[in-house]
């Protein structure tokens, strides 16, 4: 075994690429894959008992995503995110997240803020067991769902893109610690305050949110190192 838990793969061609990229995913997220480091398509593949051609597709697709940079005739480095970076890209989120939220609160339809609600519980749910990978998935569709109500499609990639590029390191220790549930409860008081028409109240719960956000990811880089 090299670098990775070996994870059974089992799927047809179109399908073993997403398998893999989801199972790199999980590695980054649990701190195997270490930022700075490079590894070979074919090291990870003997990992993954498969062939090196499906490891490289995945890994590219993980590329467009910002989690690892191409090598030249090396493989794949990953890509490394320092606090400086974390605070801007914080910033960056803060200046549209926040007043998104309070204009999302004014403008959506009960009924779209409401078919939300799942996708709060899911995120809490998968805190709870431990599911990292759930957790961030149902997350992100929770984020981006939700500015999507302003009916501002790059303002939605946009963010998207700061929140690839500011994934977590290490996330294994800190779900261990139990610092994940409170994290994810707040997405169902968010969506409390926008139900009930308090736009600043959900302002003030956006902005206390990504502090903790942060506060998380840098908690989860020192247990990570």
């Amino acid at each position: 075994m090299g670098h990775l838990t070996h994870r059974d793969l089992n799927a047809s061609r179109e399908r073993l690429r997403d398998q893999v990229a989801h199972a790199l995913r999980a590695a980054l997220i649990s701190g195997e894959l270490r930022p700075g480091v490079v590894y070979s398509a074919p090291t990870l593949a003997e990992d993954f008992g498969i062939s090196a051609t499906p490891v490289r597709e995945a890994m590219l697709d993980l590329a467009r995503e910002g989690l690892v940079e191409p090598v030249r005739n090396k493989g794949f480095r990953v890509t490394e995110v320092d606090e400086r970076d974390l605070d801007q890209y914080t910033e960056i989120r803060a200046l549209i997240e926040i007043p998104m939220v309070g204009r999302v609160t004014r403008i959506a339809a009960r009924e779209d803020l409401e078919a939300l609600r799942p996708v709060a519980e899911d995120i809490v749910r998968a805190a709870r067991e431990h599911d990292l990978i759930g957790y961030l998935e149902a997350d992100r569709l929770f984020h981006l769902t939700l500015l999507g109500l302003a009916g501002n499609e790059r303002l939605v990639e946009t963010v998207g893109e700061l929140r690839k590029r500011s994934r977590l390191y290490g996330l294994t220790a800190l779900d261990k610690s139990g610092g994940l549930v409170p994290s994810a409860e707040e997405h169902l008081e968010l969506l409390d305050l926008m139900l009930a028409g308090d736009a600043k109240g959900a302002e003030k719960c956006m902005t206390r949110h990504l502090g903790h956000v942060r506060s998380l990811w840098a908690k989860g880089d020192r247990t990570g190192e």
